[in-house]
């Protein structure tokens, strides 16, 4: 994601750029915006309005000595009052609400885009930072929408409307208000576009809090164990005092940017109203034309300083849409290769590997995997197996189209799986993944997460084939039992079960087992291992597996070192090969008390 804060060739019209790709977010909501306009114009025209009534009430009513004029004139302020008040509910709520609902679809924008995006957009951004995106920035931007916008219309709307006033009353005095409108506006020019990169950065900064926040309150049991509280606090701090810097430096040129233009507004009025005063001793200026001046003088000095405000928070709210917007355009590094591959709605389940080399983008120096070609028939269990980091599971990965080969084929019934949709793909296949991942809901909606439409008694059968039942019955609600985050309420074995019941309930041609019963004692290990056995029967099986009892019946078991295949075979034969599978064999079988020939 770009970060470039360099303003010095920026414009304001670019600088607003970013704000005009709402716009989309907005069509869906004219009719409102519409009304709202009106609204406001109708709100501006009353207060406009008042001006005249006060110049006729001192003019007329103290001039004439005539209550019935006061008694109009205090009508005429009611009836006006009441349709101000009308207008300006309208286009509050409105706006407002038009608002926070843009707010609403641009959120869910976001989060529904970057579920589109790809594990290599996640390999080198931080959760926290996109967290801050949709969250915090689209709170800025909702600031400016349901009320900055309305505000910066209904002021420089009457701003205009009492310019025309002030001609209509005294030109030579509307001349010297018109001298002071660009004395206000040099130093929202000249202040606006570093309230805008200050703004950015300062949510930049607010990101990094984010960021820290998540990672260190998720990772707690690590902090704690290790005794680095005292460190992550003072880490914390420092990423919050430098948001601190930034919001004070922001909020430095933007009191400097509206008391400027509230000094230049209001000394200005104080001027003419000098001039107005002679010209009213010398009878070329009624009382009330001038009293109706300075009325309009002061609306024009007050919505040039709202203006002022508002325009910072626009630029602070075009800050946080850039951001926004960075993620938005953030492009999934997967794509459909043509001719695109539909697959059939049950696969056969047969895999293959065909001299397929991949690097992880964050270390295109290094290869994980290859060159490297098997192929796993119909309905074949095969293990792999190998040391930490030697590519077993990348090819996972590779499989389910997490990323895709820079060289070779990957292909599924034969058909090479780029030119598939990622999503239809995955279809095919169930994850038991080692790290078990347990969402923070009850454990009803964790299994069905496998399969959503599923029943609540095909999800308690596939808690009772994976052994679950047991442990869920002693829950406090049984399976309405809320996990909490990441599943803390369990232990690492009754998770894995957990995780083992969801891909039983989705109950789909190939299964990928990543250490599937690694978190599990002896006695659970055996039962899941039986109910594996059985969920295997007729389906495509990958196991990943360093506990060598677990897959030494499987049909075949590939032995990978440094990303490529050693050897390959059955377990005997392996064990006779004399090679790195019988050593390791050795070490576990024998340390078990069993021989090994």
């Amino acid at each position: 994601m770009k970060s470039e804060l360099d303003g010095g060739t920026t414009t304001q019209r670019s600088s607003l750029a970013h704000l005009k790709r709402l716009w989309r977010f907005v069509v869906p909501y004219r009719g409102r915006v519409v009304i709202a306009l009106f609204a406001l114009m109708t709100a501006a025209g009353c207060v406009l309005a008042l001006g005249q009534g006060l110049r006729h009430v001192i003019d007329a009513g103290f001039g004439s000595r005539d209550p019935q004029l006061l008694n109009a004139a205090l009508a005429a302020v009611v009836a006006v009052a009441i349709l101000l008040a009308v207008a300006t509910w309208t286009r509050f709520y409105l706006m407002m609400s038009v608002g926070e609902r843009i707010i609403a679809d641009l959120r869910c924008a976001a989060f529904a885009h970057v579920l589109t995006l790809s594990p290599s957009f996640f390999d080198v951004s931080r959760t926290g930072e996109i967290s801050s995106r949709i969250t915090n920035d689209t709170e800025q931007i909702r600031q400016v929408i349901g009320f900055g916008f309305s505000m910066l219309l209904r002021n420089g709307l009457m701003m205009l409307g009492a310019l025309a006033m002030l001609f209509a009353t005294s030109v030579k005095l509307a001349a010297l208000i018109v001298l002071g409108v660009p004395a206000t506006l040099i130093p929202i020019l000249l202040m606006g576009r570093r309230v805008r990169r200050l703004s950015r950065a300062n949510q930049d900064r607010v990101a990094d809090v984010t960021a820290h926040i998540d990672e260190s309150l998720h990772e707690i049991r690590t902090v704690q164990a290790y005794r680095h509280e005292g460190r992550t606090r003072d880490h914390f701090f420092a990423a919050a005092e430098a948001a601190y810097l930034t919001g004070v430096d922001r909020v430095r040129v933007k009191a400097w940017l509206i008391s400027l233009v509230m000094l230049i507004g209001f000394c200005a009025v104080g001027v003419i109203l000098w001039i107005g005063g002679h010209d009213v001793f010398e009878g070329r200026l009624t009382a009330g034309e001038l009293s109706a001046f300075v009325f309009y003088a002061g609306i024009v000095a007050a919505s040039a300083g709202v203006v002022s405000e508002v325009w910072g928070e626009i630029q602070r709210a075009s800050g946080a849409t850039e951001r926004l917007m960075e993620l938005l355009d953030e492009k999934p590094a997967l794509t459909v290769a043509q001719p695109s591959l539909q697959l059939p709605e049950r696969i056969k389940g047969a895999i293959r590997f065909d001299e397929v080399v991949f690097s992880y983008p964050t270390r295109p120096e290094s290869v994980a995997a290859g060159p490297l070609s098997f192929a796993v028939n119909p309905g074949e269990r095969v293990a792999l197996v190998g040391p930490s980091g030697a590519g077993k599971s990348t090819l996972f990965a590779l499989l389910l189209r997490f990323y895709d080969p820079q060289s070779g084929r990957v292909l599924l019934d034969g058909g090479d799986i780029k030119h598939c949709e990622p999503q239809d793909l995955r279809r095919a296949i169930a994850l038991v993944p080692q790290d078990p991942v347990i969402f923070a809901t009850s454990v009803t909606e964790n299994v069905r997460f496998g399969r959503p439409d599923a029943s609540a008694e095909d999800v308690r059968e596939a808690c009772v084939a994976a052994h679950a039942l047991e442990f869920i019955a002693r829950l406090p609600q049984g399976f309405d039992t809320e996990l909490g985050e990441r599943g803390v309420r369990l232990s690492g074995g009754q998770r894995q079960r957990l995780s083992i019941a969801r891909a039983l309930l989705a109950d789909r041609p190939i299964l990928l087992l990543d250490e599937a019963t690694s978190s599990l004692d002896a006695e659970s290990e055996r039962q899941v291992a039986a109910a594996l056995e059985r969920l295997e029967r007729g389906r495509t099986t990958l196991v990943i597996a360093h506990r060598l009892a677990t897959v030494r019946t499987a049909d075949r078991i590939i032995v990978m070192e440094h990303g490529r295949i050693h050897s390959m075979g059955t377990h005997e034969e392996l064990i006779r090969a004399d090679g790195p599978y019988a050593h390791l064999a050795r070490l576990q079988f024998v340390g078990e008390g069993e021989l090994v020939k």
